[in-house]
């Protein structure tokens, strides 16, 4: 037995034989078919189809074409198809999208709650594939399209009251405010977002939607809102106990920032600042701070503070996407506002997102950003929320962003935090050599935690013991210690991200000593134009894992350039390693000639 055949008219007209789309000819043909399927199980003269393909414009020869369209259909559909019937045609029980549409609507009369219902609904909305009976013509079908999108409009509404009924007063906002958008006039969608909102808290934009409304239907027909509208106002502003109260918390209330740690210290001077940044300068505005450094430097740590301190300003929830490992951060922060069900393309995403996420009180953190094509998107809606950007380098191109440089632990921080991890008599016991060991981690709060967690494990270990070992283990080590792993993760991934040129730049001018370097110097070692090398040596700047040491001058953080020698001896080998420094000291010669002759 072949495949059954399978119907759609809430959409293109399309006949399925299993996953094989039948070629149904003209439009007009195509039309008959759509009209034998409106009619399914009722004989439809062919007067009755000439009249809906052609109206009062039919050809003469309409009875012999309306003869030739149907047997072409049984051609290519199943010779049985279309029957014959007193004189007319009929289609018996098609396996058709708009019965099963009618089903699940009656599915859903019947349910027991709203969760229920909101299912079966769900399912009978997407049946639809786009306008109904679009590629056929006439009136008949212009009449039934509005009859069917009449249909379709009820649905959603329906869907949006079951979600409001289950407490999922989100998805029922994002639903109404897309009917409202297409039909401003209609009141039911209104009141039902003005429950949405109210169920939500936002009492006061459950009443600006009344408002809005009021004043439409004031300007374009000369009415006031019908009475379940106005019902609806009378409750919200008597707070009704039978409308679900604004003082019920709503389960889209995001809490998704990670825990804070309990060995946090100093960063008194950025917290402060920015969680004064996070307050609008201007009302309806959405204030975005941004906070780069390098990588591992504690800007996750301090925005993750920040977060926590200022969460109780931000009552509507606190979101949290990690960008460096989100495959679909928009995704992530509507499923984060309780969304189930998301539009399929990008764009009705973000304007999705915007949507919801106008007039709340949010605080979105937006972690490890990479350029700001990709943080542009996921900034919300205007009028309450704030928005928080970690990024290893300054974004360009996001306006009115509130930039700050985290950089290391100040001495006194740095040994705040030994203590916290080691205790508080052993570093006292050995404060000088612990001040030594600080400036050794410049400061780094992921060196720090590491060399602590190791004295940590080391009671007998005094802190010069500590500085004797202090140093990456040379390459071809039998053991690479856990702590340098700790300590290296973050520069590994930072160093993953940079071109080739940038890496090799990195790598090579740790090799030789001294306390910093100039262009011209690092030009000699790198083999380049010195404007090249000052292009390289900048971009290092912008990620932090070089710094300006004034008017070129350039210098590495005793940790990094620890790293990138290891990593040089290792990627590059020692003979390249050779040849900078001799470069490096023919360099140095000749300037050393050119200024004895000057």
């Amino acid at each position: 037995m072949g495949e059954s055949l399978r119907f759609e008219v809430l959409g293109p007209v399309r006949a399925r034989r299993g996953d094989v789309e039948v070629e149904l000819g003209s439009p007009q043909q195509r039309a008959v078919l759509a009209i034998l399927l409106l009619r399914a199980g009722t004989s439809v003269s062919p007067d009755q189809l000439i009249d809906a393909v052609w109206g009062g414009a039919a050809p003469r020869a309409a009875i012999g074409m309306i003869r030739s369209y149907v047997s072409r259909l049984r051609h290519v559909l199943d010779p049985g198809a279309i029957e014959s019937v007193g004189g007319g045609y009929a289609i018996r029980s098609p396996d058709l999208d708009l019965t099963d549409f009618r089903r699940q609507l009656g599915v859903a009369r019947q349910a027991r709650d709203g969760a229920d219902a909101a299912i079966a609904l769900r399912a009978a909305l997407g049946l639809w594939h786009g306008t109904p009976l679009s590629g056929v013509s006439g009136d008949y079908a212009e009449a039934e399209r509005v009859r069917l999108a009449q249909q379709r409009l009820t649905a959603i509404e329906d869907l949006a009251a079951a979600d409001i009924e289950s407490g999922r007063h989100v998805e029922a906002a994002a639903e109404l405010a897309e009917v409202i958008a297409e039909h401003p006039l209609r009141e039911r969608p209104r009141e039902l977002l003005m429950l949405a909102f109210y169920r939500s808290g936002r009492q006061a934009d459950a009443l600006a939607v009344f408002e809005e409304v009021r004043r439409l239907l004031a300007d374009e027909l000369g009415l006031y809102p019908g009475p379940d509208l106005r019902e609806m106002q009378r409750r919200i502003l008597a707070s009704d106990p039978g409308l679900g109260g604004p003082t019920v918390k709503s389960v889209h209330n995001p809490t998704q920032l990670p825990p804070d740690i309990s060995d946090f210290v100093g960063r008194a001077e950025p917290l402060s600042g920015i969680a004064a940044a996070l307050v609008p300068a201007t009302p309806g505005t959405v204030p975005v701070v941004g906070v780069d450094g390098l990588a591992g430097v504690g800007k996750t740590t301090l925005a993750v503070r920040v977060g926590h301190a200022v969460a109780a300003d931000f009552p509507d929830g606190q979101l949290f996407v990690d960008l460096g490992a989100a495959a679909e951060p928009v995704a992530e922060l509507l499923r984060g506002i309780g969304m189930r069900s998301l539009p399929e393309s990008l764009g009705e995403r973000v304007a999705l997102w915007r949507t919801l996420t106008t007039g709340r009180r949010l605080l979105v953190v937006l972690d490890d950003a990479r350029d700001a094509e990709q943080v542009r998107p996921l900034l919300p809606g205007a009028g309450g929320s704030a928005v928080v950007i970690t990024a290893r380098q300054r974004l360009f191109g996001l306006a009115h962003v509130h930039w700050r440089t985290l950089g290391g632990l100040g001495d006194d921080e740095s040994i705040a935090l030994l203590e916290r991890l080691v205790g508080v008599g052993r570093v006292r016991a050995e404060l000088a050599e612990v001040r030594d060991l600080v400036r050794h981690a410049a400061g780094l709060p992921q060196v720090l935690a590491a060399i602590g967690a190791r004295i940590a494990s080391r009671p007998a270990w005094r802190i010069t013991d500590v500085l004797r070992r202090l140093g990456r283990p040379e390459p071809g080590s039998p053991v690479f210690p856990p702590e340098c792993v700790a300590m290296e993760a973050p520069y590994e991934s930072a160093l993953a991200r940079l071109s080739p040129a940038q890496a090799r730049t990195f790598r090579l001018l740790s090799v030789p000593d001294g306390p910093d370097i100039s262009v011209n110097a690092a030009s000699a070692v790198l083999d380049l134009p010195a404007g090249d090398t000052a292009a390289l040596l900048d971009s290092l700047v912008d990620v932090h894992l070089l710094e300006s040491g004034g008017p070129d001058r350039y210098y590495y953080h005793e940790p990094l350039r620890m790293f990138a020698r290891g990593r040089a001896l290792t990627d590059d080998g020692p003979e390249a390693s050779q040849a900078a420094l001799t470069r490096l000291v023919r360099f140095y010669s000749a300037e050393e000639r050119r200024l004895q002759r000057s």
